[in-house]
């Protein structure tokens, strides 16, 4: 893949959850200062945002979503101070891994109301594996032809 990009990993990052302080009511930005702040930048900058993650009973992971309500910035930028937090418009996708039973819906659901906070109104389809307890998701033909997808839609400037 070309070009910049960077990953944050949410079981090794120094990201807190929102605990609901309400400085973003009325204020641009976070209370919190940790690496949240460097990745409220990058948001700003960068053309597309790629979620993934493990399925935990149907959903995103607790890390994932504990990142993702730090987007309660941007929500409360347009609710309450009428604002737009972020005026470039981005690409989205959605990769997800689940080792057994379940579906991904509410999972991609959640991740697609997640883009929509960082301005990408233009999802791709998901890309899920299921039953990676039984087979490993880098042998699964129909997720390699997804993440070419992914690339393809990323690098297409439509």
């Amino acid at each position: 893949m070309t070009g910049d990009y960077r990953i944050i990993d949410a079981y090794r990052c120094n990201i807190s959850t929102c605990f609901d302080c309400r400085y973003c009511w009325k204020n641009n930005g976070c209370a919190i200062g940790d690496e949240m702040q460097e990745i409220y930048k990058y948001i700003q900058e960068c053309d597309n945002i790629l979620l993934t993650s493990p399925l935990y009973f149907s959903e995103l992971t607790g890390k994932r979503l504990e990142i993702g309500s730090r987007l309660q910035t941007y929500f409360c930028a347009r609710l309450f101070r009428k604002e737009e937090p972020i005026t470039k418009s981005k690409k989205g996708a959605v990769i997800l891994v689940g080792g057994g039973d379940g579906y991904i819906d509410t999972a991609y659901s959640t991740a697609c109301t997640l883009l929509h906070h960082m301005n990408c109104y233009n999802i791709h389809d998901a890309v899920y594996s299921h039953n990676t307890n039984e087979r490993s998701a880098v042998d699964d033909k129909k997720v390699l032809l997804g993440l070419h997808s992914i690339l393809d839609f990323f690098t297409n400037n439509e």
